[in-house]
Order: structure tokens, then C-alpha cells, then sequence
């Protein structure tokens, strides 16, 4: 039997231990103590050389050295990072994974190396591939969460769920196709629903463009998983770089898109069908020609739309986008200048080619809205004719006066528009509308009140400069006399306005503080104006919020005088010596400076744009506020040193001021690091503020947040099976939320779920039960969560307040849960790095526990 004999020897030398290479072991051994010498020094670099020489070498030594290369490869990667050698850093990993290819650490670690540099699709596919590896990975998932939101946006999910919307589109293509449009492109495909209905409307032909990476692979995925694989071409590149027949064998009968924002042209839609038309799409038909047969003409769904406005008044807009107050913590805030958001509308900024607008549903902003005028027609345009679509950015500004139909303050213009897809069927953005888009909202920002009245005329400019629709409010016709909206129009018999709220109109005390101001400065200088973030304006309108942290710093000011003063500090001291206060707030922040005019305070801004620092500057010099007592830290801190460090080599700081919340409504990340770092540099009797947070939550039934969260189903994708591929992307958390205006049953009173104490490390856990009773029955769809923000013991600010410039979160269940009234539920939260997770059951229930399908979290 020579096949048997041949099998045994060759089992008996696969058994046979490797001959030893005394060299080689001696290297190895060399390389690896060089590794850690060189760890000890600090010395990443060479010690990361070493490690891949062992590695290679001794593969067997992999699970002994994987920690100590893993450190060795971060904190090189960082350091390569710092001396902008990205390629270098990419090489590292690369190398790395040669090594470790399934090592769900290195591969996440690259993806935040990607994620930061902006390669947000190679970012979450190897975010993605961390959690296929380790599901339970957190670090992975929550960077997944976070670079999902980038790349597959939140409306990708209302729009699918738009059911109305999908069927209309659906119609007008059948339609075209049935009248011999049977070659089709799909610009901006996004998942390929309308290639899709073109393909199964019976086109011979179907090409699609998608520029997303992400949004690309979705597609490809989709159109596979409907058995169009191989009927519809989708390309990976922007509509502009098409060429025929390079990408698309002949011109096409038919294009179909989708690429339109709430301001109507933001996506860009003007400039890719001026393109369409010159060099993918078949001419124009005629009005002689009538089509029989497969068509030698193009077309466009949509085939135009009509753009509408109208002026309202809205208090959640006005403190956005224009200063309502004139004095902030008890500090006169006149000589900021003009301080405004970014968005504006004003004949100023005609020529700004940043966006003109921004976006809000309208039915469900805060304290609602008020119509000054009936809608008006602001726009028509005509997508099938390329010579109006060419001849757009060239209009003359039409000028537009709107009749003043009811009282109020001018905040805004809202702008809607009719798509028309075809001579008969149309979708409407309108704020009546139950749609998926939202409305473009064109701010007023005159540095004061614009108070209209029944009678006025409102006139406004449109124009389409830049590719934007621009509506400009410019002047108002008042008994025969135009009054820019430069000028005050305050009549004298003009009474409170009752959604003015705490809005100044005449203050003269600001006034007197604004000339003196000038006059201490360049009293020919005209006031500057200082661009500030929306939320930055909102914040700076929370009146609530100052006046409790000036109550808060005073009265810990006064407590450390007090202590001074009796003697009871340990070192000794100069009785005039400062207390030293921090303020490492995100972005701008008055809180420094309202420390400072305390008196004995130096106080220390992190404020890092030059033109907020200079609108400090003025606000100290204005209030009396000495120069010395108001620095900024990051002008004294390296681009390598931490931002809590202490102010000198004898001084600790008195007060730490830690900004703990994202406007969005979530606890920043590392605020526990950080606060555990801030209290090792607070002076005895100091205090980080906030001193502790109190998580609170409330179970709700909400159906608009699930069709904000994930596709529900095939039936609104009318059938394609869609849902499994872009619910891949939901994060478990819904940010941005106003839940005073939130469609939706509360099902639960509100109740504490989580603390977390900045000052006592040993009061905070990593996890907490929490039961909660059904008031009502139900199904519990999400559990929306806000905080109370304990300066100290007495003092508290709430983000659920109708003053907050902070807006809610939810964690969204990916499966509703069924309760009664009176069933207890218990939540279990957990925190780690600062990101809240919640999951349920119910308890204490005839016929056992009923338990949540999944648990879902909240994240940075």
C-alpha cells in the first residue's frame, strides 16, 4: 500500500518541530528589548520599527506583544499625525494590519484617523467592519453612530417613508415611460427607488449617478436585492463628469431627479440639468412635434417648480439669528456691535456666496409662527427649458411688495415650492403640507426691531445670484414714505407686541453705554459687526441661564473672600491676591467675563476667534471691567499642552467652568475626563460648575420619530425592498429635538435616570435600574431625555426650559414596546465615555417580563 506509506511519512514530517535559528531567536530577542526600551523613552517611533521586525520574524509572539504594539502604533500614529505625515500614518496602519487583519482595535483607531481627516465613507467602513468583527465593541459602534449621520442624512428616512411623495414620483415616470421615454438617467440616485420605477415601468434602459461612496454601495446593494442587478447601470461619479458614450452609450429620453433642498436650488440642480440638457439628454421637444414610439426627444421629472414666501414673526427664529437683549449677567451688552448668525438675507450679503438660508419646519417650531403677509409667488421656472435655466443667475433682481395683513415683528421670510413633476401632477413643501421636507427660513438681522403694520407694504428682492434663491427684505411703504429697514419703523402709538417677549425696542441706558463706548474707542468707526453661530445668538438670548451663573460666581466669590479674609487658607496669602477662574466653554461664551467684573478675579476666556476676543475686549472696557482682569488662555497654552492645566506654578484655579452639554442635546464627549482632571486643579473651597448633572427621561408613543429614525417597511417604498440596507444606518438617538412641540403621547411621568457629579467622584456609577410606571397604555416608541444643571446646591438650569438654547435628544426603539397603563418598566442605563444607553422590560406584569427586541443608545 505505497499511498498509505506516503500519507504517514508525510504526517510524521508536518509533525516535526521547526529547526531552531539561533540567529534569528537572537534578533528577535534583541528587537524586543530595543521595542520596550525605546516605549520607555518615549521613543514611538523606533519602537514601533522594532515591534514589526519582532512580529514578522516570530509571528508566535503576536498575542504576547499585541497591547504593547497597539500603544506603540496609537501614539506613533498621533505623533505623525501632529507632523502632518499623513501618509506616513496610513502606512503605519497599513503595516499594522499585515499583522493584526481582524484586530477590531487597529481597524476602528484607523477609522477615527480617516473620520478626522474627512474620508468620512472610508471612516465608516471601517467602523462598520470593527463592529462586524466585536458587535458588543463600543467604541466602534458609537463612532459608527456618529460618521452614519454624515453620510446617510436624516431625511434619507422621511423621505422614503413619504409614501405620497414616492407613489407621486412613481406615476409621472410611468407615465413618460408609457409615452416612450425608454432610456432613463437618475441624478443623485441615493438608495435607486426612482431607477427602480423606471426600470419597472417597463424602460429599456436605466442609468443612474450617485456621487456618496456610501450612498453608492447602498444603491448597488438595492438594486441587487431587487433583482435589477445587470437592468440598471449606477455610477460612482458626479452628473458633471458624465460624458457620452464614455459613462452612457447614447443621450437619454428621460431624466429624473431629486437633487432640491428646502431652499429649492441648494443641491445644485440649476447647474447639473444646464449640463443634463447640453450633453446627456436628447433635445427639447417642440411644441409641433408629438411623440409616437420611442422618443427622439428629452424631458426632465420634475418639470419645474413655483417658488412661494412669506413674511412672519417668530420669537425661536429671532433669537437665532439677531441679539433681543441688551444686558447679559448683568453686563450692558451694547458696545458688542452688531452681532448676527451667519444666515442672512440682508442687500449686504446679496453677493455672499455662503447659503442665504436656513432650514425649520414651521409647524412644529417653538412658540409657533405668525403670517405677516399672504404667500406670495417668488419664483417660476421651467426645467425643460435649458435657455431659462442658463439665463437664471443673469435675472435682473425683481423687486416684490407684499401687503402687511397682520401686526408683528419682521423675523423672517419662509419660502415653499410646488414641484411640478409633470402638466399634472405635483408635490407641495408647503408648512401645511405633511411632507418630508422642511421650510428655507431667510432671517431679518436689522440691529434692531422691525415692527409692521396693517397697511404697510413689505418690499422684499428676489434675485438667483450664486445658484441660491435670494429673497432679500429691504424696505417697508409706510403712508407713502419707503423707510429702509436700516431706519427704526417703532411707531409711537405702536403697543407690546405679545410675542415680543423680553425683546428690547428703545433701551437708552444701552444706547448711552453704545456712544460712550465709541467714544472711548474711534468715535468715527462705524459699530463693528461680529458673526456669531445660531446657537452661539441663542445662547447669548438665554437671559435665565446668565443671571443663574452670575448669582452662582458670586456667590462663590464671596465665600472665598470671606475664607481670605478670616485667615483660614492654608498657604499664606495677599489678601488682594486673585482668585483665578476658567472658562473652557465651546465657542463663544461670556461667562469669563461676567467672573471678572466680580472684582479680585482673574478670569481666564477660551475664546479662540480673534473677532470674539475683540468683542470681549469691548464688552470689559465698556462695564468697567480692568484690562488685567480678562485673559484669553489659549493665547498662553501650546498647540501640544492640555487645555486644564494650572494658571501659574503657585496659583490653583478658584472655579472651572466646564461647558457639559451639546446643543444638540448631548453630554459632550470626555466631560467625565475632564472633570476628573479639572478638580486635581481647584484651590481648597473651589467649585467646577456645574457641580453635578441629572439625567431626565419620560417613555413617549411617537410615531414621527420612527419615520425620522428608520425606513418602516416595504409598503411606503412601494414595494422594494429597501428598508434592510439603509436602516443599517439609524443611530439609536434622535438629536436637535424640540420636545415641546414633538408630535406625541407621554406615556410616563418624568423621572431621573442618570447623575453624573463633576465634583465627587466617588457619588457617580457606570450604571443604574431605573422603574418607571405607564400612565397610559401604548407603545412605547422612544424615551426623549434633557438635563437639570446644577451650578451647586441651590442653583439649577434646566435644558428643557422654553429659554434654553439647548434642544432634546431621544433614544428611538427599534421596536416598539406594548404597555398598559399602570405596568412598571425597568430602564437600564449605563454611561460609558460620557454616552448614555437605555434598555428595557417590563416588570411585574401578569404572565412574566416582556423584554425590549434591542437596546439603544445615545451617542457623541
Amino acid at each position: 500500500m505505497p499511498n498509505a506509506s506516503t500519507r504517514q511519512k508525510r504526517g510524521r514530517r508536518h509533525r516535526r518541530a521547526p529547526r531552531e535559528d539561533p540567529a534569528r531567536n537572537e534578533l528577535v530577542s534583541r528587537s524586543l528589548e530595543s521595542a520596550q526600551q525605546c516605549l520607555f523613552n518615549q521613543d514611538y517611533g523606533t519602537a514601533f520599527v522594532h515591534y514589526l521586525l519582532v512580529l514578522n520574524l516570530a509571528p508566535v509572539l503576536k498575542d504576547f506583544a499585541r497591547e504593547s504594539f497597539r500603544f506603540t502604533l496609537f501614539k506613533w500614529a498621533d505623533e505623525l499625525d501632529s507632523l502632518g505625515r499623513i501618509q506616513d500614518l496610513f502606512d503605519c496602519y497599513e503595516q499594522a494590519l499585515e499583522l493584526f487583519p481582524v484586530d477590531e482595535v487597529i481597524i476602528n483607531s484607523m477609522g477615527e484617523h480617516l473620520f478626522r481627516m474627512g474620508f468620512r465613507d472610508e471612516a465608516a467602513s471601517h467602523f462598520h467592519k470593527a463592529l462586524k468583527l466585536k458587535p458588543d465593541f463600543p467604541e466602534a459602534r458609537e463612532n459608527f453612530y456618529r460618521v452614519a449621520n454624515w453620510l446617510v442624512e436624516r431625511w434619507h428616512f422621511l423621505m422614503l417613508n413619504d409614501r405620497r411623495r414616492n407613489q407621486k414620483y412613481q406615476q409621472a415616470i410611468q407615465k413618460a415611460v408609457e409615452g416612450g421615454c425608454n432610456t432613463i438617467l437618475d441624478i443623485g440616485t441615493g438608495t435607486g427607488i426612482l431607477g427602480m420605477c423606471a426600470k419597472k415601468a417597463g424602460a429599456s434602459e436605466v442609468y443612474a449617478c450617485e456621487l456618496s461612496k456610501t450612498m453608492y454601495d447602498l444603491a448597488c446593494e438595492v438594486v441587487a436585492a431587487n433583482g435589477m442587478n445587470g437592468h440598471i447601470k449606477i455610477l460612482h461619479m458626479k452628473s458633471l463628469e458624465m460624458e457620452v458614450p464614455k459613462d452612457i452609450p447614447r443621450r437619454v429620453s428621460l431624466v429624473v431627479t431629486e437633487t432640491v433642498d428646502a431652499g429649492l436650488f441648494g443641491e445644485g440642480i440649476i447647474e447639473s440639468l444646464i449640463h443634463a440638457w447640453n450633453h446627456l439628454l436628447l433635445p427639447p421637444q417642440s411644441s409641433e412635434e408629438q411623440s409616437s414610439g420611442p422618443s427622439l426627444t428629452g424631458r426632465v421629472i420634475p418639470a419645474g417648480a413655483t417658488v412661494f414666501g412669506m413674511a412672519i414673526q417668530s420669537q425661536e427664529i429671532r433669537r437665532h439669528h439677531r441679539l433681543c437683549v441688551s444686558e447679559v449677567g448683568g453686563l450692558s451688552i451694547a458696545a458688542a456691535g452688531e452681532l448676527h448668525s451667519p444666515v442672512s438675507c440682508g442687500a449686504a450679503d446679496l453677493d455672499d456666496s455662503t447659503e442665504p438660508y436656513t432650514t425649520e419646519r414651521l409647524s412644529r417650531l417653538p412658540g409657533g409662527y405668525t403670517p405677516l403677509t399672504k404667500p406670495f409667488t417668488a419664483l417660476d421656472i421651467d426645467f425643460n427649458n435649458v435657455q431659462e435655466l442658463e439665463g437664471l443667475s443673469s435675472r435682473e433682481v425683481r423687486r416684490v411688495r407684499l401687503p402687511v395683513t397682520q401686526g408683528g415683528l419682521l423675523d423672517a421670510l419662509a419660502v415653499w415650492f410646488q414641484l411640478h413633476l409633470d402638466q399634472e401632477s405635483s408635490l407641495s413643501t408647503g408648512p401645511q403640507e405633511d411632507t418630508c421636507w422642511e421650510q428655507a427660513i431667510y432671517p431679518v438681522q436689522t440691529p434692531h426691531n422691525v415692527t409692521l403694520e396693517p397697511g404697510d407694504e413689505l418690499i422684499v428682492d428676489v434675485s438667483c445670484s450664486d445658484a441660491y434663491l435670494r429673497l432679500c427684505s429691504v424696505a417697508v411703504l409706510r403712508d407713502g414714505s419707503e423707510l429702509s429697514l436700516e431706519e427704526r419703523l417703532n411707531s409711537p402709538h405702536s403697543g407690546p407686541n405679545p410675542d415680543q417677549g423680553s425683546s428690547p425696542t428703545f433701551n437708552p441706558e444701552a444706547e448711552l453705554c453704545s456712544a460712550l463706548a465709541s467714544l472711548q474707542t474711534d468715535h468715527c468707526q462705524p459699530a463693528e459687526s461680529c458673526m456669531l453661530e445660531s446657537s452661539e445668538m441663542a445662547l447669548l438670548n438665554n437671559k435665565p441661564y446668565h443671571d443663574s451663573f452670575r448669582q452662582a460666581l458670586a456667590k462663590l466669590v464671596s465665600s472665598l473672600k470671606a475664607a481670605q479674609n478670616q485667615g483660614l487658607e492654608v498657604k499664606p496669602n495677599d489678601p488682594s491676591d486673585p482668585f483665578y477662574v476658567l472658562d473652557v466653554s465651546e465657542g463663544f461664551s461670556l461667562l469669563s467675563l461676567m467672573a471678572a467684573s466680580q472684582g479680585q478675579v482673574k478670569a481666564f476666556s477660551s475664546v479662540e476667534k480673534s473677532q470674539h476676543q475683540k468683542v470681549l475686549g469691548r464688552l470689559a472696557q465698556a462695564n468697567g471691567v480692568p484690562e488685567k482682569a480678562l485673559e484669553f488662555w489659549l493665547n498662553h497654552v501650546e498647540e501640544d499642552q492640555p487645555m486644564l492645566q494650572r494658571p501659574s506654578r503657585e496659583k490653583l484655579w478658584s472655579a472651572i467652568i466646564l461647558d457639559c452639554v451639546e446643543t444638540c442635546g448631548l453630554i459632550r464627549q470626555k466631560l467625565m475626563e475632564k472633570a476628573s482632571l479639572a478638580r486635581c486643579l481647584l484651590e481648597d473651597g473651589g467649585q467646577i460648575f456645574p457641580e453635578r448633572i441629572l439625567v431626565y427621561g419620560m417613555l413617549v408613543e411617537s410615531d414621527t420619530l420612527l419615520l425620522e429614525s428608520a425606513v418602516q417597511g416595504k409598503e411606503p417604498t412601494l414595494g422594494f425592498n429597501i428598508a434592510p440596507f439603509i436602516n443599517q444606518f439609524t443611530v439609536p438617538v434622535h438629536v436637535f429635538l424640540d420636545f415641546s412641540t414633538l408630535e406625541c403621547r407621554h406615556l410616563s411621568e418624568s423621572v431621573e435616570l442618570f447623575v453624573l457629579d463633576l465634583m465627587n467622584t466617588t457619588a457617580n456609577y457606570t450604571n443604574r435600574d431605573v422603574k418607571v410606571q405607564a400612565t397610559l397604555s401604548g407603545r412605547v416608541t422612544a424615551v426623549p431625555f434633557w438635563y437639570q444643571i446644577h451650578l451647586d446646591q441651590d442653583i439649577c438650569i434646566s435644558t428643557f426650559s422654553r429659554d434654553s438654547h439647548w434642544k432634546q435628544a431621544a433614544v428611538v426603539l427599534h421596536q416598539p414596546l406594548e404597555v398598559r397603563a399602570g405596568d412598571w418598566i425597568r430602564l437600564a442605563v449605563q454611561l460609558h465615555k460620557s454616552s448614555i444607553s437605555i434598555s428595557a422590560q417590563i416588570e411585574e406584569r401578569e404572565g412574566g417580563s416582556v423584554a425590549m427586541d434591542s437596546t439603544r443608545e445615545s451617542t457623541p
